[in-house]
């Protein structure tokens, strides 16, 4: 009798896959061993990568042990200069100029773990990535290749004479051969890539692997203009009868941004306590719960709005009693497609605190929509340079604050905030406020506002930074377009890039999620 073999107990699988948070320590001791002399990569660099790009992360995992990984980005590359290097490319290695609608994935690193080169893993990773550039319908793949060997003969030719006496086999060099036969084609040779790859004397070779089942889209042709339409509405709180009062009046605002052809309609922070001036009820704890009440009544009839009218709406912000039985301040955006999303406000005013009870969320979200990525932080948030600043690397372009403040030194503190987070990120941002009187609800009887959207300062934005504003304390809208096409050209060859030219290897934020 024979008794059958367990198979399970010779295998040694070797799996690629996505690169996760638990790989970075290994990663980061793997390329100690790969490239020694050479500044491996620092934790965070790591990190961003997966916060920015995951799908462009692998790892190849033998027996459970990780022997071999890669790093890419996407960028257009004909934005970048010829003579561009590793630093340029990579935003110093942290990927934060990766760009989701570019024609090409970049990579930016690949390794082999020393013990376990012949085994093929950087080919398998290679594959890897060429499945993902027709997952993602992209041009071509471009590297930036070490010339390892080079440095043995340095002194008897050129670098394009070396790099030629590769191509027919003459001389043998680890990387590029190996290129080579994975069919990458020469484009030129950069001086000066890696700074620390003294074993290429600083050279690297730039080259490109076509995909032959790239299918162009009209969509992705270089854009000359790529304009957003923002209607924001500054708001009259008065004295009301009813939820449908209420409704009448933002009805008609609505239809006043789809007239002119808006892609978002912008109302400002609580303006929904509007509803408490007809609920008798004078505690200001027990009017907010009260207020709570009309939540799904808000919710419908905001997104019935943003359908009817064909526009994405910020619905200001309202207060929402949860199921743990806390009250939020939360911002909702509408989409016109009829969908929805929520930003709880984070920081919490004294003033909230005391009066209502408010509960802060913990979340920076942002949301995709028709016109791009866009983050919502509500008044006293953005008075908090950190979550603009997450959200910018997070991928918005359009920050938008919903405000409610009583006094001119409150509505500058957004004000001047706002302005300083659209030059600091290069977005642009846009305040929305509420205006009037509401005499008979307590700790919502003043207001004070002067509503706008705020652009970069440079040449190409509108002067002073203004694209447009409202005049102060009255009940109106402002319309203004603003250029997502132009903020990305700014962001690349502006007259400073703030985004670029971030010190990171001394600074950076980390946002704890």
């Amino acid at each position: 009798m024979t008794t059958e073999l367990d198979l399970s107990k010779f295998e040694k699988k070797m799996n690629i896959r996505n690169t996760n948070f638990e790989d970075i320590d290994e990663i980061i001791k793997m390329q100690n061993s790969c490239f020694p002399g050479m500044e491996p990569w620092k934790r965070d660099q790591l990190e961003s990568h997966l916060d920015i790009f995951p799908e462009g992360q692998f790892v190849a995992e033998y027996d459970g042990k990780i022997v071999g990984s890669c790093s890419s980005l996407i960028i257009n590359f004909d934005e970048y200069d010829d003579r561009h290097t590793w630093d340029d490319v990579t935003d110093n290695g942290y990927i934060t100029n990766h760009n989701p609608n570019g024609y090409n994935l970049y990579g930016i690193e690949v390794m082999t773990h020393p013990d376990f080169r012949r085994m093929k893993v950087g080919y398998r990773l290679y594959e890897a990535r060429k499945d993902l550039v027709r997952q993602l319908n992209l041009k071509s793949i471009i590297i930036g290749g070490r010339i390892p060997n080079y440095h043995l003969h340095a002194e008897e030719m050129s670098p394009r004479e070396y790099v030629r006496q590769v191509a027919t086999h003459k001389l043998y060099d680890p990387v590029l051969s190996f290129q080579l036969r994975n069919d990458f084609t020469l484009m030129r040779i950069n001086p000066n890539y890696l700074p620390d790859d003294l074993q290429s004397n600083k050279y690297a070779t730039l080259m490109e692997w076509n995909n032959v089942d790239y299918q162009p889209k009209s969509k992705r042709f270089f854009k000359t203009s790529n304009p957003v339409r923002i209607c924001v509405v500054q708001y009259m709180m008065r004295q009301i009868q009813s939820f449908e009062d209420f409704a009448h009046q933002v009805e008609y605002f609505t239809d006043v941004a789809s007239d002119a052809d808006s892609d978002f309609a912008v109302f400002p922070e609580l303006f929904t306590a509007q509803l408490m001036s007809f609920l008798d009820e004078k505690t200001p704890s027990l009017a907010v719960r009260k207020l709570t009440e009309y939540t799904e009544q808000y919710i419908e009839l905001f997104t019935d709005l943003a359908v009817r009218y064909n526009v994405n709406i910020i619905g200001g912000s309202h207060f929402v009693k949860e199921d743990d039985d806390e009250i939020y301040n939360i911002s909702y955006l509408f989409r016109r497609d009829g969908t929805i999303e929520k930003q709880y406000k984070l920081h919490i005013t004294p003033n909230e605190r005391r009066w209502w009870g408010i509960s802060r969320g913990d979340e920076v979200k942002v949301f995709d929509t028709d016109c791009g990525k866009i983050a919502i932080q509500i008044c006293y948030d953005i008075e908090f340079p950190e979550l603009a600043r997450i959200a910018t690397e997070m991928g918005a372009k359009i920050l938008f604050t919903p405000f409610c403040t009583e006094d001119r030194q409150g509505y500058l503190r957004v004000r001047y905030c706002s302005q300083a987070r659209a030059v600091e990120n290069q977005i642009y941002t846009v305040i929305s406020g509420t205006v009037g009187n509401l005499p008979q609800t307590e700790n919502m009887d003043i207001q004070y506002a002067q509503s706008g959207i705020f652009a970069p300062s440079d040449f190409e934005f509108a002067r002073d930074g203004i694209v447009g504003e409202t005049n102060p304390n009255i009940e109106m809208v402002m319309i203004g377009d603003v250029d997502l096409e132009v903020l990305r050209r700014q962001r690349q060859d502006g007259t400073v890039r703030q985004l670029k030219d971030r010190r990171h290897d001394i600074y950076r934020i980390h946002y704890k999620k």
